[in-house]
C-alpha cells in the first residue's frame, strides 16, 4: 500500500515538474509509467503530462528512461539470433510498405514480429488493414508461435501488454489526433525492445502535409532514434525521404490490401511507387542482418528476388494463415461493397499538389479505418493530366450519410490542387 501510495504521489510530482519544463530522473518516470501501465493514474493527470511533454518535448536521458520504464512496466517476448523489424514515423496514407516488407524478410530467413498500430492520425494503421485479412489480436504465445513458423508475423501492439503504458497514451491522443516527435521515437522504440529486435530500418516521410514537414526536424528524429538505439544495443538505420503524395493508389484498410495484394502478385496494374520504396527498406534492412549474420549477398537484390519470383506472396500467405485467416485470399476477392461516388474535376489542367492532411479527415469522415469498407482511390497522381469532368478519385463507405457528408466537406477540404 505504501509503495502504491509512494508511487502515486512521485507520478503527480513529475507531472508538476515537467508542466513547469524540468528535467525528470528515472526513478519519477518509472513511477509515472508505472501509474499509468496500471490505470492507477487518471486520463485527466495522463493527458497534463502528455501535453506538458509535447509542450517541452524529452532530453535524450529522458527518452531512454521513458522507452525503458515502458518496457520494464509490460510483457516482454524473447527471440533468439538477428531480429528485425521496419517502422515509419507515420501519417502518410496508402503507403502500406510494412506489409511488403514483412514477408520479403521472413522468407530470406530473418525473424520479423511486427507489432504494429492503429490509426491515430492516418486514414489506417498496419493493424486496421491487416485486420482485413487475418486477426491481429494475438496472445503472446500465439505470436511468438506465429514467428517460429513463418518468421514473420504483422499484429496489433495494443492487446499483448507489451509497454502498455505507451497504448494508454495512445488512447488519450487519439482525439486530438496529435504526436509529439519525442513521443512518436518513445512508443516506437519500446515496443522494438519489448521484442527483441536488434536491427531496425526507420522509414521518416518528409513533406509539407506529412507529420515531419522539414528536412532539420526529420534529421533530428534520426539522430535521436540513433541515439537511443546505441543505449538498448539495436542498430537502427534512417530512411529520411521527401514525400508528397501517397505511394499507392486506396487509402483505407480494404482499398490498401488490395494495393499490397497487388504488389505481391506482381500484377500489371500494381502501384509501382509502393513497391519501390518497400524494395528500398527491405534491402536496407536485408543488408544490415547479412552484414551481421557473416552471409554475402546483396540485400536489395534478395528482396527484388524474392518478390518477383513469388516468395514474398506465398510467405505473406503463410503469415495470414498463421495468425488465423484465409489462405485463398487474393486481390481478386478483395472487392469493394459499398456505397460509392466519382469525384470529377470542375476544370482541366496538371495535378499540382496533393494533401495529405486532407485525405486522412476525408476518409475518416468516410468511416476510415472502422469501416473497412471505407475510404478514397486516388485515380490521378502528381503531375497528371486531368481533363474537365473527368474522374479524379472514389469515394466509398458503408453508411450513405458519411458519402454525403464527405462529399460536401471536399468543399473545403480539398485534395487535389489543379494548376491550370
Amino acid at each position: 500500500m505504501n509503495k502504491q501510495l509512494n508511487h502515486e504521489q512521485l507520478a503527480l510530482s513529475a507531472i508538476k515538474k515537467k508542466l513547469l519544463g524540468k528535467k525528470l530522473n528515472y526513478h519519477e518516470v518509472f513511477g509515472l509509467m508505472d501509474e499509468i501501465s496500471h490505470r492507477r493514474l487518471s486520463d485527466v493527470l495522463t493527458t497534463y503530462f502528455v501535453a506538458a511533454s509535447f509542450k517541452e518535448g524529452f532530453s535524450d536521458d529522458e527518452l531512454y528512461y521513458l522507452t525503458k520504464s515502458m518496457v520494464e512496466t509490460g510483457n516482454k517476448i524473447s527471440f533468439s539470433g538477428i531480429v528485425a523489424d521496419k517502422h515509419s514515423t507515420g501519417g502518410v496514407s496508402g503507403t502500406r510498405t510494412t506489409m511488403i516488407i514483412v514477408p520479403i524478410v521472413a522468407a530470406c530467413g530473418f525473424k520479423i514480429p511486427k507489432l504494429s498500430s492503429r490509426a491515430i492520425t492516418a486514414a489506417a494503421g498496419t493493424a486496421d488493414v491487416m485486420e482485413v485479412l487475418a486477426p491481429v489480436t494475438l496472445t503472446l504465445p500465439k505470436l511468438k508461435s506465429v514467428v517460429e513458423k513463418t518468421n514473420g508475423c504483422v499484429v496489433w501492439n495494443g492487446a499483448m501488454g507489451l509497454a502498455p503504458a505507451d497504448d494508454i497514451i495512445i488512447h488519450l491522443e487519439e482525439p486530438l489526433a496529435f504526436e509529439s516527435f519525442d513521443k512518436i521515437i518513445v512508443s516506437i522504440m519500446a515496443k522494438k525492445v519489448a521484442v527483441s529486435t536488434n536491427h531496425l530500418i526507420l522509414d521518416i516521410p518528409v513533406g509539407p502535409t506529412m507529420k515531419i514537414r522539414h528536412f532539420h526536424d526529420a534529421d533530428k528524429v534520426a539522430r535521436k532514434f540513433k541515439k537511443l538505439g546505441e543505449r538498448f544495443n539495436i542498430h537502427v538505420e534512417t530512411d529520411v525521404n521527401e514525400t508528397f503524395e501517397p505511394a499507392a493508389r486506396g487509402i483505407g484498410p480494404m482499398l490498401e490490401a488490395k494495393d499490397v495484394f497487388n504488389v505481391l502478385e506482381q500484377k500489371r496494374d500494381r502501384p509501382l511507387k509502393l513497391e519501390n520504396k518497400a524494395l528500398r527498406l527491405a534491402g536496407r534492412l536485408l543488408q544490415m542482418c547479412y552484414k551481421d549474420a557473416n552471409i554475402n549477398k546483396d540485400g536489395e537484390e534478395e528482396a527484388k528476388k524474392v518478390l518477383f519470383e513469388g516468395k514474398a506472396l506465398k510467405k505473406f500467405i503463410e503469415i495470414i494463415k498463421e495468425q488465423g485467416g484465409q489462405p485463398d485470399v487474393s486481390s481478386s476477392s478483395l472487392v469493394m461493397q459499398s456505397h460509392k461516388h466519382e469525384i470529377e474535376s470542375n476544370y482541366g489542367g496538371r495535378i499540382h499538389k496533393i494533401n495529405n492532411y486532407n485525405i486522412n479527415t476525408l476518409a475518416r469522415i468516410l468511416g476510415s479505418p472502422h469501416d473497412m469498407q471505407a475510404g478514397i482511390y486516388l485515380l490521378k497522381r502528381l503531375d497528371e493530366a486531368v481533363h474537365k469532368k473527368e474522374a479524379l478519385m472514389i469515394f466509398y463507405s458503408s453508411d450513405k450519410y458519411r458519402l454525403k457528408e464527405a462529399i460536401d466537406t471536399l468543399l473545403n477540404l480539398p485534395i487535389y490542387e489543379i494548376e491550370k
